[in-house]
């Protein structure tokens, strides 16, 4: 495992336990509303306080840029990307889908990524060019086509210029096509795309997410054979917060009814 990767496994796993510490206690957490919908407690802000500390004891000039904090520091190659408690109101609820998501970009580019789900105990990882595993094991997207049986999630975004017609659009495409055997919402992004990487979903669509929601998961996707692009095909996604990720076999479908819902 490379350095940087196992570093990030260490502070997603010291994160994931200290909020397992909360979780029968949840009634007892300060939260506060973020937006209308959206909320952030103090599990959050330890959780990152923690992810922060462990790097920047190992890599002192990298940069951080986290869903809570923001930027710790800029203007470096390596970018850490982190959100730190991801499914913040499953958590609240008692739901056990929730994760801790770090990713490392180098110039740009991601290289590493983890998703640690905390309440299961399972363990995603993935290195640029070096594949995806699940609690060390090699995962795979899946091979499900478009007879009926593909499996989809999706998620409705807190952004507050967040287009419901165009999302509700999508949906009713989906919904309206005989390709799909259902449609899954979970309140996790970054769980979403693991799975996806280990082909318990085979596609996964969003508006309007940040960077941290998204980036292990798409490399996850990536490295175990799947697709991942914004609403027009491309490499933004990380940029516009705008994304598909889906196993080669539906992707260009998917792709197709999400454009046709913004023409």
């Amino acid at each position: 495992m490379h350095p940087i990767l196992k570093t990030a496994v260490d502070a997603a796993i010291k994160a994931g336990n200290l909020i397992l510490q909360y979780a029968d206690k949840t009634s007892l957490i300060n939260v506060k509303n973020k937006s209308p919908s959206d909320v952030v407690s103090e599990v959050d802000h330890i959780a990152e306080e923690i992810i922060i500390r462990i790097i920047q004891n190992k890599y002192p000039h990298h940069s951080i840029l986290s869903e809570e904090c923001g930027w710790a520091r800029e203007e470096a190659d390596f970018v850490w990307v982190i959100d730190p408690l991801d499914g913040t109101t499953n958590f609240l609820k008692g739901i056990p889908h929730y994760a801790v998501s770090i990713a490392i970009k180098h110039q740009d580019q991601l290289q590493h990524g983890v998703v640690y789900n905390p309440a299961q105990d399972e363990l995603y990882t993935a290195s640029l060019g070096e594949g995806a595993t699940l609690n060390k094991r090699s995962i795979n997207i899946s091979s499900s086509h478009v007879s009926g049986k593909a499996l989809l999630v999706t998620g409705i975004s807190s952004c507050s210029d967040f287009n419901i017609g165009q999302y509700l659009g999508t949906m009713k495409n989906i919904l309206e096509s005989s390709s799909v055997l259902g449609i899954r919402q979970s309140g996790a992004a970054s769980l979403d795309l693991a799975y996806i990487a280990t082909g318990r979903h085979d596609g996964f669509w969003q508006f309007g997410l940040k960077e941290w929601d998204i980036a292990a998961g798409a490399l996850l996707v990536q490295e175990a054979g799947g697709y991942v692009c914004d609403i027009n095909g491309g490499s933004s996604y990380l940029h516009t917060g705008n994304i598909l990720a889906a196993n080669p076999f539906i992707y260009d479908l998917i792709l197709s009814y999400l454009q046709a819902s913004i023409d």
